[in-house]
């Protein structure tokens, strides 16, 4: 069979071929550049350091979707009232022995965060999946989490100041505020709306 370079056909399906993989290739990007815009608004920061860990973009939002998978399967729950009243008559306890105590005030403050995370479903085990877990729903405060965690390991080695000491229970309060919200009830959805 001769091939002719100068068929017609032949260069209608080479327009064809030409065309559709530059509309693949042109959905794979527009689909990469919307991944990367929805982590990046989800993520916020979170996503900046994912990215400086693991080097590449592609890379960290790998990381960052395994994450959400994750915490999808967790069996993540709103607090009882009951244990919403406790958790904040207990956080109360603890800002209000800072004046006194406050490397045992910082401390406690490191515990009830875990005990709070654990009664809402977190695996409490270790503190780098529970910080990447917390990313996933609360990734304006997990820096804040991640810092105050760092003063609190400081505080056994006598290497924290009481300025760092204050700046770790701003930063644990900031979390624990958005760990103990409950969840606005049906009824108080409906006066909402």
């Amino acid at each position: 069979m001769n091939l002719n370079l100068m068929d017609p056909k032949l260069l209608i399906l080479a327009a064809v071929v030409i065309m559709v993989i530059a509309v693949v290739a042109w959905l794979y990007v527009r689909k990469r550049r919307t991944t990367t815009a929805s982590l990046r608004k989800k993520f916020g920061s979170e996503y900046d350091r994912a990215v400086l860990v693991h080097g590449t973009g592609r890379k960290a939002e790998a990381k960052l979707e395994d994450r959400q998978t994750r915490v999808d399967k967790l069996n993540l729950r709103d607090l009882s009232s009951a244990e919403h009243e406790r958790f904040l008559k207990q956080w109360d306890s603890v800002q209000s022995r800072f004046v006194d105590s406050p490397k045992g005030a910082v401390a406690e403050a490191d515990d009830l965060l875990s005990s709070l995370m654990k009664a809402r479903g977190y695996p409490v085990s270790d503190f780098d999946q529970r910080a990447s877990d917390i990313s996933v729903d609360h990734p304006r405060v997990v820096e804040n989490y991640r810092s105050a965690h760092e003063i609190a390991l400081r505080v056994g080695k006598d290497a924290a100041t009481t300025e760092d000491l204050r700046t770790a229970m701003i930063h644990y309060r900031s979390l624990f505020e958005e760990l103990v919200q409950q969840a606005p009830t049906i009824v108080d959805r409906k006066e909402v709306a």
